[in-house]
């Protein structure tokens, strides 16, 4: 668990790839509560139940309890998130359209304050992506 803690405080992105969705979801999850005080503007995370495009994302984390007002449109919603020092959790990266993984690609050059952990049977290929498989 520390390895893991300390690859998301140092990288980027990590991604928690295996066969089983509960092990991984439960295990992004305790990382994001143990690692929600680290970042300023907290912890949001986003569990897509359906294929997931960048309207869907934007509006998922637009409903996050505890998220502040997301601007309305995708180009506001990435400027608003360029701002933030947080940590979005993706519980079930598997669901992203290719139009959301470009999206979140672009969206981690303009924010350096973000970092993303994501949970899938596959790892997202990001640059600078760590994966962690069960």
């Amino acid at each position: 668990m520390s390895r893991l803690l300390t690859a998301v405080r140092r990288g980027r992105v990590l991604t928690v790839t295996g066969p089983f969705r509960e092990p991984r979801s439960l295990l992004v999850r305790e990382i994001a509560r143990r690692l929600a005080s680290n970042f300023y503007d907290g912890v949001a995370v986003v569990d897509p139940d359906h294929a997931f495009g960048v309207r869907d994302l934007t509006a998922a984390l637009g409903c996050v309890p505890g998220m502040p007002f997301l601007p309305c449109g995708t180009a506001n919603a990435a400027s608003w998130l360029a701002e933030r020092d947080m940590l979005l959790v993706l519980d079930g990266s598997d669901r992203l359209t290719p139009a959301a993984l470009d999206w979140l690609r672009d969206l981690l050059r303009r924010a350096p304050g973000l970092r993303l952990l994501a949970a899938g049977r596959h790892p997202l290929a990001f640059e600078e992506e760590r994966v962690h498989r069960l």
